[in-house]
């Protein structure tokens, strides 16, 4: 081989090693930020064919309706706690913070946060939808056939 084809083989190659390094940690360096969105029943029953579910540790996003009632703020710090459900088994989100404005029970709901355990979400962010005739297509998909639940208290009075 002479020595000017060795030279654009060479060149060649390590133009081909470079770009596969780069995409190759660009992959592992999003794979940090990819947040996987799930169903309270997909989390604990596994999501697709193959039923696969999430790590402990996983960063991911559940979306689904407040369970009525199941609501527990601690008095003394931000901490809430609440249950969501869909279709199926309930899971247990915890959240330290101010929940927005329209969060309130019967209401569907996205959190992002961290697999605790196989039934619970440590979140660090909840939103709740705006519009009762809006919901996110995923949430739509899972929540089919569950009505709305309204809250058993009236947000327009002064409390008298």
């Amino acid at each position: 081989m002479n020595p000017r084809r060795k030279k654009r083989m060479f060149t060649l190659f390590a133009v081909v090693f470079g770009i596969g390094a780069a995409v190759g940690l660009t992959l592992y360096a999003l794979q940090e930020n990819i947040n996987l969105f799930y169903t309270p029943t997909e989390l604990v029953e596994g999501k697709g064919e193959a039923k696969e579910k999430p790590f402990v540790g996983q960063k991911l996003r559940i979306g689904g309706m407040v369970v009525p009632g199941s609501v527990v703020r601690d008095e003394k710090t931000l901490d809430v706690e609440f249950k969501l459900i869909d279709t199926g088994p309930l899971v247990t989100i915890k959240y330290h913070g101010i929940l927005p404005d329209l969060f309130r029970e019967g209401q569907g709901i996205v959190a992002q946060g961290v697999l605790v355990d196989a039934t619970t979400i440590e979140a660090f962010e909840v939103l709740a939808k705006h519009d009762e005739e809006y919901m996110p297509a995923e949430v739509a998909e899972a929540v089919k056939g569950i009505k709305h639940v309204k809250p058993s208290y009236d947000l327009n009075t002064s409390g008298e």
